[in-house]
């Protein structure tokens, strides 16, 4: 998104960022042409949407790195992921993995959804519903189950002590 001076026609450049502490941000931009100067301030509810997608206010301060965004989202992200170095290869000579797994780790599977489970996920209030199906789907991982169906669902309730809800 950019900002364009009507005056001149001119693309406005970010001058300054303020951060009140009451969850809104402010943001000045200025013509390099006619000097006008535009303040933009967003309410807390549109702080938290920009912040949660990972935008920049005022522009990136650091050089863009390969797959930021899909880096940034990672449970662990590893700094060395795309550094580019000879690895030796662990284990079997005829093995194909550059990394034994570790024994206390599980696999992570696809998990697909059944039309019954989705339906019944379905039923759950939008603003939790995300959440819900994460708790479900880790579950799955976790259990090395391929497919939720809604049997799945109510074993993955008792499990994790949410019969109540």
């Amino acid at each position: 998104m950019k900002f364009l001076c009507i005056q001149c026609d001119e693309v406005m450049s970010f001058s300054d960022r303020d951060l009140p502490g009451d969850g809104t941000i402010t943001a000045l931009f200025s013509c390099g042409a006619c000097g006008r100067e535009m303040a933009m301030l967003t309410n807390p509810m549109e702080t938290q949407l920009v912040t949660s997608l990972g935008v920049e206010i005022g522009g990136r301060t650091v050089p863009e790195q390969p797959l930021q965004q899909t880096r940034s989202r990672l449970d662990a992200p590893r700094d060395d992921a795309f550094v580019d170095e000879e690895a030796s290869l662990v284990g079997d000579p005829g093995s194909s993995s550059t990394i034994p797994a570790n024994e206390h780790e599980f696999v992570r599977i696809r998990v697909t959804w059944t039309s019954e489970a989705t339906d019944r996920l379905a039923g759950v209030p939008k603003f939790v519903r995300g959440m819900v199906k994460r708790i479900y789907t880790e579950y799955a991982q976790e259990k090395q189950i391929e497919v939720i169906t809604p049997d799945v669902m109510d074993r993955a309730r008792s499990d994790l002590g949410l019969e109540g809800m």
